[in-house]
C-alpha cells in the first residue's frame, strides 16, 4: 500500500475519533457534484477502462491495414567454396579449390485489389467492437458515478447518525444525572439508577459502533472518490432526470442501456463475423510489383568476390488470383461455427433485456418503498418527539417512571435513524434507476466538467501512419461485393416494451422537495 493511500485510510479514522463525532480533515469536495468531477477525473478504474478501449481503437486501424499496400525489401548473400580431390580431377589443368559468390536484392510491392469480402467483414466486426467497448465505458462510468452516490449518501446518512448517537448519549447522561440526584433525596429507588446506568452504557457502546461505521464509510468514499470527505452539502434533487412513469423508464432503458447496446452491438459484430467466414470461399485479387538484383554463383578469383557486373536486374508486375476450390470442409465449419456464435450474441441480447427491464422494476419498486417510507419516518420522529417530551414532563409529577422516559428516548433516537436511512434509500434508489436507464452520466450530473470523448483517440487513427488514399475505393469495392448475412428479426416485445412475465409497478408518488 503506498503512503498516501495509508495515509487517507488512516485519516478516515482519526478524523472520526478526534473531537467525538463529526470533525473531519478538509476536502474540496463538498457538494455531490464535486465528489462526482473529481472521481471522474481521477478514478483509476475508471481511467483503466478508457486505456483499454483506446487500445481497442486500434483493432480498426489493423483490420484496414488489410487494403493498404505491403513494401518489403529482401536480400541474401552468399559464399560458396569448393575443393575437387586430385583424382577426381578432369584434367591436370583443372583448380583443386573452386571458389563462388552470390548476392540478390529484391524490392517487392502487394496491393490488394479484392479480398472477396474478408477486410470489409474484418473492418465492420472491429467497428462494432469499438461501439460496444464504449458502450461497456459508459457502463463503468455509471457504475462508478453510481458508487459516488451511494458513499456520498452513505457518509452523510452514517454523520447524521453519528450525531444522533452523540445527542443520545448526552440525553442520557443527564438522565443519569437526574436519575442520581433523586435517589440522593430518596425519591427514585436505586433500580432507577441502573436502569439509567445500563441504557447510558448501551448508548456509549453504539456510539462507538457510529464511530467505527462511518469511518469504514468515508475510507470507502476515499477509495473511490480519491480524497477524505468533510462536511457533505445534502444531495441535489435528480427529479430532472427521473422519468414521469414506469412505461417511460422501460422505453428509455432499451434504448439507452449501456449493457444492452453493448450487446447488440457485439452481436452485430458476429454478424459481421458470418460475412467474413463466407468470404473465405471467395478469389483474393491483388497485384505486385518486383526489382530484383542479382549475381550467379560462378567461380570469381580470391581478391574479387563480387564483380559488379555480373549483376542482372529483374522487374516483373502482376495480378494475382487465388481460388480456394477445396480445403476439407475448413470454411463451410468455419462458417457454420460464426453462424452459431452470431445465434448465441442474438439470444444473449434477449437476456440482457429481460434482465435490465427486471433490473428496472426492481429500483422502480424500491424507490416506492423508500419514499413511503420517508412520509412514515417522518411521522414516526414528529410522533416520537411528542411522547417522550410529555413522557418526561409526567415523570416529573409522578405520572411516570424512570424506564418510561428511557424507553421513550430510545423510541425517538430509533425513528431518528430510520428517517435518515430512509432518506439515504430514496436517493440511491432514484440513482439506481438512473443507472439501468442510462443517465447516470457525468454530462447529465456535471455538465460544466470537461468530458472525455473516447470518439477523439479513434477519430485521429482514421487517417494515421500507412494510410493511402487508394484504400477507399478498394474498400468500398470490397463492401458492395461482401456476401452480408440477412440482420436476424429482433424477438422484442414491441407493445408494451415489457419482456413477458414482467408487469410495470405502479407509478411513484412525488418525493420530498430537497
Amino acid at each position: 500500500m503506498s503512503m498516501t493511500a495509508r495515509g487517507r485510510l488512516l485519516a478516515a479514522i482519526f478524523s472520526v475519533g478526534l473531537g467525538g463525532a463529526l470533525a473531519a480533515g478538509p476536502a474540496s469536495a463538498e457538494t455531490l457534484a464535486d465528489a462526482i468531477a473529481l472521481a471522474y477525473q481521477n478514478n483509476p478504474t475508471l481511467q483503466a477502462q478508457r486505456a483499454t478501449q483506446r487500445a481497442l481503437d486500434e483493432n480498426y486501424v489493423q483490420a484496414r491495414s488489410g487494403w493498404r499496400p505491403t513494401l518489403t525489401l529482401s536480400g541474401a548473400a552468399g559464399y560458396q567454396e569448393t575443393r575437387t580431390p586430385r583424382a577426381a580431377r578432369s584434367s591436370p589443368l583443372q583448380e583443386t579449390i573452386s571458389e563462388g559468390n552470390s548476392a540478390t536484392a529484391a524490392l517487392t510491392f502487394s496491393q490488394p485489389l479484392w479480398t472477396g469480402g474478408r477486410v470489409a467483414a474484418q473492418v465492420s466486426a472491429a467497428q462494432a467492437d469499438i461501439l460496444a467497448g464504449r458502450e461497456n465505458l459508459r457502463r463503468i462510468e455509471a457504475q462508478i458515478l453510481g458508487q459516488v452516490v451511494q458513499t456520498y449518501a452513505d457518509v452523510r446518512r452514517d454523520q447524521a447518525a453519528l450525531a444522533i448517537r452523540a445527542e443520545n448519549v448526552k440525553v442520557l447522561t443527564r438522565q443519569l444525572e437526574e436519575s442520581q440526584a433523586r435517589f440522593d433525596v430518596g425519591e427514585v429507588t436505586r433500580t432507577d439508577v441502573a436502569q439509567s446506568q445500563a441504557r447510558l452504557a448501551q448508548a456509549q457502546a453504539l456510539f462507538q459502533q457510529s464511530q467505527a461505521q462511518l469511518a469504514i464509510t468515508r475510507a470507502t468514499y476515499a477509495q473511490i472518490v480519491g480524497q477524505n470527505p468533510g462536511e457533505l452539502e445534502p444531495e441535489p434533487s435528480l427529479a430532472y432526470l427521473m422519468p414521469s412513469d414506469p412505461e417511460q423508464a422501460f422505453v428509455v432503458a432499451e434504448q439507452n442501456n449501456p449493457q444492452l447496446r453493448a450487446q447488440q452491438f457485439t452481436e452485430e459484430a458476429s454478424r459481421a463475423r458470418v460475412a467474413g467466414a463466407r468470404a473465405e470461399r471467395l478469389p483474393n485479387v491483388s497485384a505486385q510489383a518486383r526489382l530484383a538484383y542479382g549475381g550467379p554463383a560462378i567461380p570469381q578469383p580470391p581478391n574479387d568476390p563480387l564483380e559488379r557486373g555480373l549483376f542482372s536486374r529483374e522487374s516483373t508486375a502482376s495480378v494475382n488470383v487465388t481460388v480456394p476450390l477445396f480445403n476439407g470442409g475448413l470454411t463451410t465449419s468455419r462458417v457454420r461455427q460464426a453462424i452459431e456464435r452470431n445465434n448465441t450474441d442474438r439470444l444473449t441480447t434477449e437476456i440482457v433485456r429481460r434482465s435490465v427491464l427486471q433490473s428496472i422494476t426492481g429500483a422502480w419498486s424500491q424507490l416506492i418503498a423508500a419514499r413511503a417510507n420517508i412520509t412514515s419516518s417522518d411521522e414516526q420522529v414528529r410522533a416520537a418527539r411528542i411522547a417522550a417530551e410529555g413522557t418526561r414532563q409526567e415523570q416529573q409529577v409522578g405520572l411516570r417512571t424512570t424506564i418510561d422516559v428511557l424507553n421513550a428516548e430510545q423510541e425517538l433516537r430509533q425513528a431518528e435513524l430510520n428517517q435518515v436511512s430512509a432518506r439515504r434509500d430514496e436517493y440511491v434508489a432514484a440513482a439506481t434507476v438512473l443507472t439501468q436507464m442510462g443517465r447516470l452520466e457525468a454530462k447529465n450530473l456535471t455538465p460544466s466538467v470537461p468530458q472525455y470523448d473516447p470518439a477523439r483517440n479513434f477519430r485521429n487513427l482514421r487517417i494515421t501512419w500507412g494510410w493511402v488514399p487508394w484504400e477507399e475505393p478498394i474498400g468500398i469495392v470490397d463492401r458492395f461485393l461482401t456476401p452480408w448475412p440477412a440482420p436476424t428479426p429482433d424477438a422484442r416485445p414491441t407493445e408494451p416494451p415489457i419482456a413477458p412475465g414482467l408487469q410495470p409497478p405502479p407509478a411513484v408518488p412525488a418525493g420530498p422537495a430537497r
